[in-house]
């Protein structure tokens, strides 16, 4: 059985895609913060969203990697 080619094509909307869905929960989670009187409930919350901020700084170097390969004339 054959492998499949490795397709890049799309890499950089799907990153995006998921980088648009990661600032989306972390907005969902900041009124989530506003709203709470749970004090573990918060600290959750914020612990999610600094992990939240950490992954978007690796998919933005990543995006960023992809859109230079892609100028680059990858195919």
């Amino acid at each position: 059985m054959k492998s499949k080619p490795d397709d890049r094509s799309d890499n950089v909307e799907r990153i995006q895609g998921n980088i648009n869905h990661t600032v989306d929960n972390m907005r969902r989670a900041d009124d989530m913060i506003e709203e709470t009187s749970d004090d573990k409930m918060r600290k959750n919350l914020i612990a999610k969203n600094d992990r939240r901020e950490d992954a978007l700084k690796g998919m933005r170097e990543e995006i960023r990697d992809e859109a230079n390969t892609r100028e680059k004339g990858w195919k």
